[in-house]
């Protein structure tokens, strides 16, 4: 797998930690000011990327009519390009005044914690658009399996890498910078088509680059 393959994977991770519910919530559990702030937060967190974990192997291994319909499409490069532009201009009709309600916990326990990282999966997930391409990406390469593993892995943590980054600077700053994370909050809440707008629009700029990269693609 070439360097530039790499570059590709990386620049669709991320894009997917723009996601606003992910954030929105990493948020909400800090400034709620609970006792168990690290243990709430990082069961939301590791639970969210075991779902898209779990999401990306079965992309890889599923049924084999999912792995050709993604071989054959990465494999055309004009195919590429075309899908690469449609999510372009599509990006452009994606209203971007709607405002998001935050997802919450009804409760302190951890399992209404891993409810709402379950809950994040289903609302992510069916828009995760660089998620997939980075799938399709994949299916395509002749890799050892255990190596497509850790590209996952290592794909999903940088997906949560937000909401551990404004932990550590939480537990550095502590409510000092309760104000800033507010105002993050709010500017989440209210924008969340606005990134999901943005999202689609580079990733249909990262397909369109990547049909135009003269590489080779092996199919395994």
């Amino acid at each position: 797998m070439g360097t530039d393959i790499l570059i590709y994977l990386g620049g669709l991770a991320l894009l997917d930690t723009l996601s606003p519910t992910i954030i929105g919530v990493t948020l909400y559990l800090i400034l709620s000011d609970n006792k168990n702030l690290i243990t709430r937060l990082s069961t939301y967190l590791i639970t969210v990327m075991i779902l898209y974990f779990s999401l990306g192997i079965i992309g890889i291994l599923g049924l084999d009519y999912i792995i050709e319909a993604f071989s054959s499409a990465f494999q055309n490069k004009s195919v590429l390009f075309n899908m690469g532009l449609i999510l372009f201009v599509v990006s452009f009709f994606i209203p971007t005044n709607k405002k998001n309600n935050i997802l919450k916990p009804k409760t302190q326990g951890i399992f209404s914690i891993i409810v709402i990282g379950i809950v994040t999966f289903l609302i992510e997930a069916g828009t995760a658009l660089p998620y997939f391409v980075a799938i399709g990406i994949l299916s395509t390469i002749n890799l050892p399996f255990y190596n497509k593993l850790l590209i996952i892995a290592a794909y999903n943590f940088i997906m949560i890498l937000p909401g551990l980054l404004i932990l550590l600077g939480y537990k550095i700053c502590g409510s000092r910078i309760n104000s800033k994370l507010i105002k993050i909050q709010n500017k989440i809440s209210a924008s969340t088509n606005s990134v999901l707008s943005w999202v689609v629009c580079i990733a249909g700029v990262i397909l369109m680059l990547y049909s135009k990269d003269g590489s080779t693609i092996t199919i395994k």
